[in-house]
Parts: structure tokens; C-alpha cells; sequence
């Protein structure tokens, strides 16, 4: 296993593979460039099939350079899904951090509940949910308002909520055993270490994933078309449908779409180089877990003190 030197010390470059030699790297070199070769290829025969077919023509897209498009359909449907996705966010990290924290807990009535819910939740596709909802709001319910979108939001907390919940579980089980033991060490209860110690070091951990998981609301909000959401696609296909361009109008949509992605995809690489930065800082600094019981110590006592 290749090793190499960092700061006067050994340490392990990968624990997973090898570092490859020169004739791996040369037919890992021949591998991208044929990969890419073939991804131009496919691109290239799907462009000019659509030419061919009279789909590249420009008055097929002269819509979509129009103020009045933007306008009354396609920023009116991304506003909807944005708010349907800021909606779903807030509840998701809600309704994880809640039950999260559930599935931590020693009681094991609220731990098995918890866990439950969880499961169940993370089992059920979102498309069920999303119907599910529309019909038990719009019907039993008999809610006023925008129906769909509640729906939408609805199952997008519950699902997505229940991946955070597990992201919080394994952030913190994933955490070094010393924090807990250094916060008990100076008098911190197992609920004080979690709230005050564990909990806010795994969040900070978890963030690249979380990130990751905001994408993932962002795309499943699309799936509000098949109940009639009036989201980005949905306005879309309702404005090319007459016009004969929904091709075109669903390649702007997704466009729109990987724009946005690919945006939170950077934030998520920006926010896990800033904390392995950090982690690595921390390695090097002396008594790290020390450090940390006692800089939630204070805090600790004074919420203990409340509690009391």
C-alpha cells in the first residue's frame, strides 16, 4: 500500500486500493479518453437524429427566448418548485433532528417508535405518498388552498425527514467514543452529551450529505406534475403541449434543473473540503476531545442547572 510522507510523519494514502503504476494509470488514461469519445458519439447521433426529424429547427425554440414564456409559465413554476422545496427542506431536518434524536433515546418505547415511523417512512415510495396525500387532503381533510402543493410538501418531509433522522443516527454513532466518555468524565448526563456535544459535531459532519439530500427534495418536487402541482415541468409541458415543442420545453427544463443541482453540488464539495480542512487542523492540535467536552461543559452545567 502506497504511503506517503505528511508533515515528517507516515501515513496511509488510501486504505482502499493500491496506488496505480504507470501502466494502470496509462489504461486508466485509454479508458476516460474511449469513455469520452463514446459519450460525444452518443450525444452527436441524438443531435443530428433530432435534426434529422426537425427538431433542432430554431422556431422550436423561439419560445423559450420570449419574456412572456419566462413570465407566465416557466419562472411561475419554478418559484413553486422552490417553494415546495424550501417547504420540504425545513420539515425534513425538522422532523430528522426529532426523530433522529428518538432513535438515540434509551427509552425503548420512544426508541421503537421512532424507529418504526422511520423505517416505514423510508420504505414508502414518494410518488405513493405524494398521491396519498392529495386524495386524503383534497377529499378527507377537505383543506382549503393549494392542495398539491401541500401534498407535495407533505410527502417530500416525510420521506426525505426520515433519511435525515438516519443521517443524525449514524453521525453519531459514527463519532469518536472519547467525546461522550469526556463529557460524562466532567459531569455531563448522557442527554447533556448528546445535545450539547455529540449531536452538534454530527451535524456539522453530516452537512456534505445533508446538502446531497436538498438536491435529492429539489428533483423529487417534480414529481407534483402527476396530481397536477403547477411546478416548473408542469408548466412546461402546459405551455409546449399546444405549441408542439415539448421536447424543447422539457430540455430547458432540465437545464434549469441540473443548474440548480449542479450549484448545490458545489456547495456541498465547497462545505466537505472546509471541514476535512477543519478535521485536519483538529488532528493536529493537542487534546482534541478534551477540548471539545469541556468547551460544551459550561454549557452543559447551565442547562443541567435549568433542568434542575
Amino acid at each position: 500500500m502506497a504511503l506517503e510522507e505528511t508533515g515528517g510523519g507516515t501515513m496511509s494514502n488510501s486504505i482502499l486500493f493500491d496506488t496505480p503504476g504507470p501502466k494502470a494509470r496509462r489504461r486508466i488514461l485509454i479508458i476516460n479518453i474511449l469513455g469520452a469519445l463514446l459519450a460525444v458519439g452518443i450525444v452527436a447521433w441524438i443531435f443530428f437524429g433530432l435534426a434529422a426529424k426537425g427538431q433542432m429547427q430554431p422556431e422550436q425554440w423561439d419560445d423559450f427566448v420570449q419574456g412572456s414564456t419566462w413570465k407566465n409559465y416557466l419562472l411561475p413554476g419554478l418559484l413553486n418548485t422552490v417553494k415546495a422545496a424550501i417547504l420540504g427542506i425545513i420539515g425534513s431536518v425538522i422532523f430528522g433532528l426529532v426523530f433522529g434524536v428518538g432513535r438515540l433515546s434509551q427509552n425503548k418505547l420512544i426508541n421503537g417508535v421512532c424507529t418504526v415511523i422511520v423505517e416505514f417512512f423510508r420504505a414508502v415510495p414518494v410518488l405513493l405518498m405524494i398521491v396519498f396525500f392529495n386524495v386524503f387532503f383534497s377529499r378527507s381533510l377537505e383543506l382549503p388552498g393549494d392542495t398539491a402543493l401541500w401534498a407535495v410538501v407533505a410527502a417530500l418531509i416525510f420521506y426525505n425527514g426520515s433519511v435525515v433522522a438516519e443521517l443524525v443516527r449514524s453521525g453519531v454513532h459514527n463519532l469518536p467514543k472519547g467525546q461522550r466518555e469526556a463529557g460524562i468524565a466532567i459531569g455531563l448526563t448522557r442527554g447533556m452529551s448528546l445535545r450539547h456535544i455529540e449531536i452538534p459535531q454530527a451535524l456539522v459532519a453530516m452537512l456534505p450529505a445533508l446538502i446531497g439530500q436538498f438536491v435529492v427534495i429539489l428533483k423529487d418536487s417534480a414529481l407534483g406534475y402527476i396530481i397536477s402541482f403547477n411546478e416548473l415541468l408542469f408548466f412546461a409541458r402546459t405551455y409546449s403541449s399546444p405549441n408542439g415543442n415539448v421536447l424543447q420545453a422539457l430540455i430547458v427544463t432540465a437545464v434549469i434543473f441540473i443548474l440548480i443541482n449542479f450549484t448545490l453540488g458545489k456547495i456541498a464539495e465547497l462545505v466537505s473540503k472546509r471541514l476535512s480542512t477543519r478535521i485536519k487542523k483538529d488532528k493536529n492540535a493537542p487534546a482534541v476531545v478534551g477540548t471539545t467536552a469541556v468547551t460544551f461543559a459550561e454549557t452543559g452545567s447551565q442547562a443541567g442547572s435549568k433542568d434542575q
